[in-house]
């Protein structure tokens, strides 16, 4: 029997909830960085320490994943951790010294890496199940929900400088998206795909030796790379944009709105360019032009150059991470799950490199570590293999 039509579109769009979900908390802490480093007087060394707290956080879910959903389900995992998420903001609004910030940064870290591999693993179902390419449009909702989250920063900064009104009001919005993906989010009918055979030879020795094969370990260092820069664009695009060119705090936070908006667009068109061109290609063009926008934009310098590498920087990396998630449920759950723990890692932790370069030398030198990072991903996907242009589904 064919799968209803109406059936994937209310499944795609109860999974999507929880991708906008996690976008648009993401971003809402994100954008007010300044902020937190003002009231709690730190220099770049000791932010990057703060996004790094949160890159642990999701490292150590990577262990705690497994055994998480085996007593609670996907379904349990995706609204428990979500849970944490929305409690995450007015703790961090109420937080009375940076050791207090740090330990609820470290929460959302856990939070986040728990419900990024249970909502992946139920998009590489849904793709599975029904036959049909989804996954660039639910990474669309994340970009979404982060550029949401960015003009929601701007607005409420534009009439109150308080964090505490600006987190009571996105917490609202979060118990209404997860209200929204309640109905049929995560059945748990359906499973994630099967793993396909290991390669002969040295792939089933590094397997035996490391748990995951030689391709998952290639896709996670690419996963890591692309999440980096995908996480520097959120985390210090506001501080470039006010430390490095002198642009004003009702201005600060375009930087992520630029990049958002142009990676939502291209992951609406996706699927499609997927089946047109392809997954490698995507991916290495994609993360290319990511980088080499991003470097001529900070060898520019100015506001309005700054803006337009990040929309080329969201441009290029809008259908990279959708493209490994396939990719690595090709692979099998375990291959998902190490992924996207390291996809999550990366995007936390890897800012906060950034943090350490900046604080060494300049914002500027960090940033072009971005740019280079969004090269790597072209790098190590050359050691994996893709859907071909014929073997991507079309979305319909």
């Amino acid at each position: 029997m064919l799968p209803n039509p109406g059936d994937f579109r209310r499944d795609q769009l109860a999974t999507a909830a929880l991708f906008c979900f996690l976008g648009f908390q993401y971003a809402t802490w994100a954008s007010r960085l300044p902020a937190l480093k003002s009231r709690f007087d730190l220099g770049e060394t000791q932010l990057g320490l703060l996004l790094m707290i949160c890159g642990v956080g999701a490292a150590v879910s990577f262990p705690l994943v497994a055994p998480l959903m085996r007593r609670l389900g996907t379904r349990g995992l995706a609204v428990w951790s979500a849970l944490a998420l929305v409690a995450v903001l007015p703790a961090l609004a109420v937080a009375g010294s940076y050791p207090l910030a740090l330990a609820v940064v470290f929460v959302d870290g856990v939070a986040v890496g728990c419900l990024n591999v249970a909502m992946n693993a139920r998009g590489a179902a849904l793709e599975e199940h029904y036959g049909r390419a989804a996954m660039a449009q639910l990474h669309a909702m994340f970009s979404g929900g982060a550029f949401g989250g960015a003009l929601l920063a701007s607005a409420t900064n534009a009439v109150t400088h308080s964090l505490t009104a600006h987190f009571a009001v996105a917490a609202a919005l979060l118990v209404l998206l997860l209200a929204a993906s309640r109905p049929r989010v995560l059945a748990e009918g359906q499973a994630p795909p099967p793993a396909r055979e290991p390669a002969a030879g040295g792939a089933k020795g590094l397997r035996s030796l490391t748990g995951a094969s030689r391709t998952a370990l290639w896709l996670g260092c690419a996963m890591v790379f692309g999440t980096v820069t995908e996480g520097a664009m959120n985390d210090w695009s506001a501080l470039y944009l006010t430390e490095e060119t002198g642009a004003s705090g009702r201005l600060a936070p375009l930087g992520i709105a630029f990049f958002s908006v142009m990676m939502v667009v291209a992951r609406l068109l996706g699927d499609g360019w997927r089946s047109r061109w392809g997954d490698a290609l995507l991916v290495r063009a994609g993360s290319v032009l990511a980088g080499t926008g991003l470097a001529l934009a900070l060898l520019s310098g100015g506001t309005w150059p700054a803006l337009v590498g990040f929309a080329c920087a969201g441009l290029g990396m809008a259908a990279v991470t959708p493209c490994l998630y396939v990719a690595a449920a090709a692979e099998g759950p375990g291959a998902l799950a190490l992924v996207a723990a390291m996809g999550t890692t990366g995007l936390l932790a890897g800012p906060a490199v950034i943090g350490f370069v900046a604080g060494h030398t300049d914002l500027t030198v960090g940033m072009a570590v971005v740019a280079a990072s969004a090269v790597l991903v072209a790098v190590c996907s050359w050691r994996v293999g893709h859907k071909a242009p014929e073997a991507a589904a079309v979305p319909r």
